[in-house]
């Protein structure tokens, strides 16, 4: 049985499963993602009708994307960093779901509300340090001709404070978010809703408390 092409916006290829039909371990992480952010990125409930891949997926995803910064003797990326790599590379692969998904992760990580705009039209005039921009550079060539990495990308890295393991984790990345942004192009996975507006405007300031 062959499906029609979806067109922007639609539903997605394949309907996730309920939240209550889910193993109770990938239960149990889902609502622990909805308490924190709120609600519930539809990346989770999308790859958890493939509960053993879920795992996987989610696994390298949190060994990649949530080290804790400065707690890592090998490597030394932000959070932030980590975040525009993804939004540029997945940019690079017209990945509608991860774009803005982790852009709007990126804006609040960085603080910037145009920064994820900006690094997935255009990441050489974004507002980001020379350091970033070797990043990803690095990252893009990575994603777009990794047969031609060679040391001189390497040197380029290095006169930015880089090393080897930063090389790596770049690396790495780039190559699992490819992985995502063609499970979520070819499902036509669609971003929540939330996501757009995330990290765009400051919060308005707590009213101060009653003396």
């Amino acid at each position: 049985m062959t499906t029609k092409p979806a067109t922007p916006g639609a539903a997605p290829r394949y309907p996730a499963p309920e939240l209550k039909d889910l193993p109770e371990d990938i239960k149990a992480k889902v609502l622990e993602v909805q308490e924190k952010a709120g609600f519930v990125p539809n990346v989770f409930l999308a790859l958890a009708r493939r509960p053993a891949e879920w795992r996987a997926f989610f696994a390298y995803h949190d060994a990649l994307m949530l080290k804790e910064e400065g707690s890592n003797p090998n490597g030394t990326l932000t959070k932030g960093e980590r975040e525009m790599i993804v939004t540029a590379t997945s940019a690079a692969n017209n990945c509608l779901y991860c774009v803005v998904a982790h852009g709007a992760i990126l804006r609040i990580y960085e603080k910037k509300p145009l920064v994820a705009d900006q690094v997935a039209v255009n990441y050489r005039k974004a507002d980001i340090t020379p350091r970033q921009r070797a990043m990803l550079d690095f990252a893009m060539k990575v994603c777009l001709q990794a047969d031609r990495i060679e040391d001189a990308d390497f040197e380029a890295l290095y006169g930015h404070g880089f090393d080897d393991e930063d090389a790596w984790d770049i690396a790495a990345i780039t190559a699992f978010f490819g992985l995502s942004n063609r499970m979520a192009s070819f499902s036509n996975m669609q971003p929540n809703a939330e996501f757009y507006l995330m990290g765009r405007v400051p919060k308005p300031p707590k009213p101060p408390k009653p003396a």
